[in-house]
């Protein structure tokens, strides 16, 4: 079976059972905050999971397209993508238990011809929060399976969510496979042996986990299924792994042999990741999409150029041709081109640097790739004897050792305070609500921050706007700042609900890092407020002491982005 009719049956199978087919949703979430990409057939149906009613219905079914950047590390294995399609069905509020499981069953042993038994399921083990799921295993044992074959797991294993602190969670239901050729299925099922793959997963959203942590019944029941389509395909057709199907090896057979197998496992997945990135409008930047977009750019353009071939282009047409849409007409093409060409221009300054170096440890190696972005790889690569003493571990003990220091001071800037609360920095910080004030005055409302890195030398600040300012713009701006400056009006702040401080319209930048009270800050009398943004300070008493505020820079952050970098003189 190839992809295309794995992907059509499923879809064929729950329109007969009453589902309407919703097309995949964009890989950004549009409704659910709580990830950076689409993980999951769930993710943009949130709102009806969560009541509201959706248009096409209470029985849903789709074919989504989903990012997970949890599995970066583990892709090259036999299982795990970055980029993946998830098969699934939905009941909001309708069918319940049986029928999931029932139709799971029939689907799998009828439409995919999968034996019976090579199969075998897990079911919630129950808890202080919820009962044993016997009602799940009484409905598999009624289809056939046997009881020895019927594992009993923990929440850690067979239970779902809530995405976030609270919402709706419950047991669920998972599916296995029997991959092993050669050995006789066991007559029990044993979930630690590897050779037991899961295939399906039925989750029942029956409760709802309050602020208080107890788990209450909920109002809507909902059904929540999920199939891997790539491990399935591999299954269907007796594979090791996800790269022996008509997915990948059209891809795998455009790059060079010499590349180990990990590295063409990567290319391959990495280049669906990144076209399907690019489609869904997503550009390189160094912040969150944008960010793992170039990440995975780089890591693949690090591999053509240890080859010395020229291969990418054709790989991309490729996936190109797979997503139908023609490549040379397509920002698949431009928007990898120019990454490419800017990369390439830093490598060539990294391995100048690299050159100066004699011994490369895991410290002078992190620092490589941190400027430079020279990948462990490349490193490697270019001097055996020069990182003869360099290790991977080593690298990856670094690589860690840095994101958690970066981790550790985002944690600490989320809760409000400054990391550096010295007088210049307060007066940036001050001069920064009013410079945002400034900017939705003379380029509109449609500003918003994007984020912001004060140090005491200058401010540096992230706005969203289409397009570069023009010196008459930037002078506006300067010229509304020292005007307030100039009327010394005073700074000061209330504490409210956070739901308050939404109606009456104060700016929030992470608005999902605050509590339920926040710190409104304004800038002037009560009812002549320039500025109003949820902040923790800290910040000057009157605008009076600031001094004179002068832009130096105006650029292109990302697209859609711009940055602006000023000073105090």
């Amino acid at each position: 079976m190839n992809s295309s009719d794995l992907r059509q049956k499923y879809l064929d199978f729950f329109k007969n059972k009453g589902h309407k087919i919703i097309p995949s949703a964009s890989l950004i979430p549009e409704n659910d905050p709580t990830v950076l990409f689409t993980t999951a057939g769930m993710h943009p149906l949130v709102p009806y999971l969560l009541g509201q009613k959706h248009p096409e219905g209470n029985r849903l079914a789709s074919c989504q397209r989903c990012i997970r950047t949890g599995d970066i590390a583990d892709v090259g294995d036999d299982t795990h993508l970055t980029f993946f399609e998830m098969l699934g069905n939905w009941s909001l509020g309708d069918y319940w238990k049986e029928d999931a499981i029932k139709w799971s069953f029939e689907f799998l042993t009828q439409e995919l011809k999968i034996p019976l038994e090579r199969l075998a399921v897990s079911c919630f083990a129950g808890d202080k929060d919820a009962p044993k799921d016997e009602e799940s295993a009484n409905i598999w044992m009624n289809l056939g399976i046997k009881k020895e074959r019927i594992a009993f797991l923990s929440k850690e294993d067979n239970w779902w969510g809530p995405a976030g602190e609270t919402g709706p969670c419950g047991p669920d239901t998972e599916m296995f496979y029997w991959k092993d050729n050669n050995e006789k299925t066991p007559d029990i099922f044993n979930p630690k042996d590897k050779r037991w793959v899961e295939i399906w997963n039925d989750v029942f959203m029956q409760y709802v986990k309050n602020k208080k942590g107890e788990y209450l019944p909920a109002k809507q029941k909902n059904v929540d299924t999920g199939m891997g389509l790539e491990r399935t395909l591999a299954i269907l057709n007796g594979k090791e792994n996800i790269y022996e199907t008509d997915i990948f090896e059209p891809i795998i057979k455009l790059i060079p042999a010499e590349l180990d197998e990990r590295k063409k496992r990567i290319i391959a997945d990495h280049s669906r990741a990144i076209a399907a990135l690019i489609l869904d409008s997503v550009r390189p930047s160094n912040k969150e999409h944008g960010y793992v977009l170039r990440r995975l750019m780089r890591r693949i353009i690090a591999y053509e150029f240890i080859s010395k071939k020229d291969f990418l282009t054709q790989v991309l047409k490729q996936v190109a041709l797979q997503n139908g849409v023609e490549f040379e007409k397509n920002s698949i093409n431009t928007v990898f081109s120019e990454e490419k060409n800017k990369f390439l221009k830093t490598l060539q300054k990294g391995i100048l640097e690299y050159s100066k170096i004699k011994d490369i440890n895991s410290e002078k190696a992190f620092y490589l790739y941190q400027s430079f972005g020279l990948p462990f790889d490349i490193l490697k690569e270019l001097d055996i004897e020069k990182t003869k003493n360099l290790k991977y571990e080593d690298f990856e003990k670094e690589l860690k050792k840095h994101q958690e220091l970066s981790r550790t001071a985002s944690a600490g800037m989320f809760k409000g305070g400054l990391a550096d609360n010295s007088e210049a920095t307060t007066k940036l910080h001050t001069t920064a609500h009013l410079m945002l004030a400034g900017l939705r005055k003379v380029l509109g409302e449609h500003v918003i921050q994007k984020g912001s890195n004060i140090t005491a030398e200058r401010l540096r600040f992230d706005f969203t706007h289409p397009e570069k300012l023009s010196p008459q713009q930037i002078n506006d701006v300067e010229n509304f700042v020292n005007d307030i400056i100039k009327k010394d009006l005073p700074v000061w702040f209330e504490e409210m609900p956070l739901e308050k401080a939404k109606k009456i319209n104060a700016m929030g930048v992470f608005e999902s890092k605050y509590g339920q009270t926040v710190k409104v800050y304004f800038v002037g009398k009560d009812k002549e407020n320039v500025s109003k943004e949820i902040c923790g300070g800290p910040h000057v008493d009157r605008t009076g002491v600031l001094g004179h505020f002068k832009i130096q820079k105006e650029e292109s952050s990302s697209a859609g982005v711009r940055r602006i970098k000023a000073i105090l003189e």
